[in-house]
């Protein structure tokens, strides 16, 4: 299966570039073989309407699977009506993402109701994509700043909106902590 993955490098020992839209680069990997591609993202430096442009490049290589850390509501809208199954809140290397997708321990990004888009909520699209990958400065330098300050000033309504997504979120990746560790404590008792 051909899948892109939003990459802070070129090679499968990249990061997990937390943010869809404004990533450096995509590797589409097929799923079988690990072959990839990389491709530098031209939309990463766009003044508006990134994720957008990152979707339809995306959109165009045919692939099925968008693996990310996040995706913004209206890039998450082009990449649904292309047929793109979009997985969110991965992190690590590329090639740990890919292999948790294909282990199922990713989550796919819903639609309307259960939204788990970007970091908006409720789709502000204010720069909410940014930083949400591992919040140790050593591990991922990009998250020496603050990875919550939005791009631009926001009302009370959307500050609250992004804030609760922003626990939502943290919420969602202790409890995968919680069960990988469950699994990982399961499976060494056994070899012990």
């Amino acid at each position: 299966m051909k899948v892109a993955v939003s990459a802070t490098g070129q090679s499968l020992e990249s990061q997990v570039d937390p943010r869809f839209g404004r990533c450096q680069y995509f590797l589409i990997i097929d799923t079988d073989t690990m072959a990839f591609e990389a491709i530098q993202n031209a939309s990463a430096g766009a003044m508006s309407g990134a994720g957008i442009q990152a979707a339809q490049a995306i959109a165009e290589k045919g692939v099925k699977v968008l693996i990310a850390g996040n995706v913004g509501p209206n890039a998450h809208q082009v990449l649904s009506s292309a047929g793109i199954r979009i997985m969110t809140g991965a992190s690590g290397t590329v090639r740990e993402a890919v292999e948790s997708f294909k282990r199922g321990l990713l989550q796919e990004a819903t639609g309307a109701g259960g939204m788990r888009v970007g970091m908006g909520g409720a789709g502000t699209g204010r720069g909410m994509g940014r930083g949400m990958g591992r919040s140790s400065a050593a591990i991922f330098p990009q998250a020496m700043t603050n990875p919550w300050t939005p791009a631009a000033p926001m009302s009370s309504e959307q500050e609250i909106s992004m804030l609760e997504a922003q626990m939502n979120y943290l919420q969602q990746q202790l409890e995968r902590i919680r069960k990988r560790l469950d699994e990982l404590r399961g499976s060494s008792s056994r070899d012990g």
